[in-house]
């Protein structure tokens, strides 16, 4: 533990990481806390597209835990980087709720319904067999398929919940195009954290509860990863895996004992 602590900087999941639904974690406080007393580097990192970072401050506000907007990194804004370097300026259709569309537009890419370049879909509330149609002649018409996540459930408060790789399948089968996903596993998200935290990869640990996304990306990402036990993936089920997390802990709180 005391190797990871020595790190100048940590990339943090959210969800199963910091909070569940609307409960802070055990020791969560405390490892936040260390990380702003020791001035260490932080961001959470989080594959929703839902909510702007000022919104996931203000949650974790709400929650009692004190975290500036300007510590957050959502999938939203990934795709909206990959997006205006790939293609400055483009237009796309989007499927998804406002803080996908403020993050397209604070990188300059704006919606059109009609010929846009790209078909950007994230987790949505709002999802409809009129968007579907709509998305699936866009594709057909020439447009490329973006998939902010390639999460398929998220968990919620009231159960599990269709997330964005669920919501992409039907315009994949419809069309027979495949989506681009640029969340987790994606390294190009981690590699993005990075950037934003301004570290190189062996400067920081990257903590994390799944190992199909979080400690993936880390391992592509040439990054030290802890995997934590307090989300989805149990100390039993890494063996399903072909690749193991550097550390293990039961939660970020285990990481100052």
């Amino acid at each position: 533990m005391k190797e990871i602590l020595e790190k100048q900087g940590f990339i943090c999941d959210m969800d199963g990481v910091i909070y569940h639904g609307n409960r802070i974690l055990d020791g969560v406080r405390e490892f936040v806390n260390y990380l702003i007393a020791n001035d260490k580097k932080f961001v959470f990192l989080t594959n929703s597209p839902e909510r702007t970072p000022h919104e996931l401050s203000m949650k974790l506000e709400r929650m009692g835990l004190s975290v500036s907007a300007d510590h957050f990194y959502t999938s939203a804004m990934a795709t909206a980087e990959f997006l205006s370097r790939q293609s400055p300026g483009c237009t796309a259709y989007v499927i998804g709720e406002a803080a996908l569309s403020k993050a397209l537009y604070d990188h300059k890419i704006y919606m059109n319904d009609i010929n846009p370049e790209y078909v950007v879909v994230g987790e949505t509330r709002t999802y409809s067999f009129e968007k579907i149609e709509k998305a699936i002649a866009l594709v057909n018409k020439g447009a490329k398929l973006i998939g902010t996540n390639p999460d398929t459930t998220g968990v919620t408060e009231s159960g599990i919940m269709p997330a964005t790789g669920a919501l992409v399948a039907p315009i994949e089968i419809a069309t027979g195009k495949k989506a681009y996903f640029v969340g987790k596993p994606n390294p190009l998200m981690l590699r993005h954290g990075l950037r934003k935290i301004g570290l190189h990869s062996e400067d920081i640990a990257f903590i994390g509860d799944r190992m199909d996304t979080d400690i993936i990306a880390g391992i592509e990402s040439n990054v030290d990863t802890v995997l934590v036990l307090s989300g989805v993936t149990s100390l039993e089920d890494i063996e399903s895996f072909p690749y193991r997390p550097k550390y293990i802990a039961g939660g970020v709180g285990d990481l100052l004992k």
